[in-house]
């Protein structure tokens, strides 16, 4: 039996899940209508694993990456990440949550032009306050993890499109996430590029990372299903007699 299934309202998770859902919903009030983007999402996520959300129809991923992201709150359910309840906290307790548990990636790099590849990565760290020899080598780390040792000192316009996301994956990984959560990362990449930016996500979930993708490109979603033999928003859920995976 999954951890989905003997979650009740009122339990805390296990300790090996790093991501539960519990009949989360999410409503927006438009005024003369009451807009439904997401209804009772119920998922677990053990850790080192890679999700992927796919789909070509409205499943409201990108709401879910939202609240999964702790940029919004959901209107009812539960919300837990790392066994601590997310999902009622205040403002300023989310955005301590997001610095510290979670790790954004992009369609877009919004790397800084003027900046080489190592300040990029830097800034997050800048803002943590961390002393300039310790975040330059976090920073330095981060990038050894994603295959840019030798590109430290280049700028954005010096590096391909993989090279880019490749720094933003590493400004992502630099505070040692909980999770990197990932919104269409592939999305301004050509077909081999996603495949090269797919393997940094592999390798960066059997060093232990957990991994949650949002895509609509299928090849991509087939891509972290097999490397994480996990269910996506399209398929049901593989149970393995563990936690459940899927978006």
């Amino acid at each position: 039996m999954s951890t989905v299934q003997l979650f009740r309202t009122g339990d805390t998770p296990l300790p090996d899940v790093i991501i539960l859902t519990h009949k989360l919903t999410r409503e927006y009030d438009m005024g003369s209508e009451l807009v439904r983007a997401l209804a009772r999402r119920e998922r677990a996520d053990p850790q080192e694993r890679v999700c992927g959300g796919d789909g070509a129809v409205r499943l409201g991923k990108s709401t879910l990456m939202n609240l999964v992201g702790c940029l919004d709150t959901p209107t009812s359910g539960e919300y837990w990440l790392n066994g601590q309840k997310v999902s009622d906290l205040a403002d300023d307790e989310l955005a301590r949550i997001r610095n510290k548990e979670i790790g954004f990636v992009f369609q877009t790099f919004n790397l800084l032009p003027r900046a080489n590849a190592l300040h990029n990565v830097e800034l997050p760290l800048i803002y943590a306050g961390l002393p300039a020899r310790n975040r330059r080598a976090k920073a330095a780390q981060a990038l050894e993890r994603v295959g840019l040792a030798d590109r430290m000192d280049h700028k954005p316009n010096e590096l391909s499109g993989g090279q880019r996301q490749r720094v933003a994956i590493a400004r992502a990984l630099v505070n040692e996430p909980s999770i990197l959560l990932a919104d269409e990362p592939t999305g301004n990449l050509d077909s081999t590029t996603s495949g090269e930016i797919m393997a940094v996500f592999a390798e960066l979930h059997h060093q232990g990372q957990t991994v949650v993708m949002v895509t609509h490109e299928q090849d991509i979603a087939a891509h972290a299903r097999a490397s994480s033999r996990c269910g996506t928003a399209s398929s049901p859920p593989i149970r393995h007699g563990r936690p459940e995976c899927g978006l």
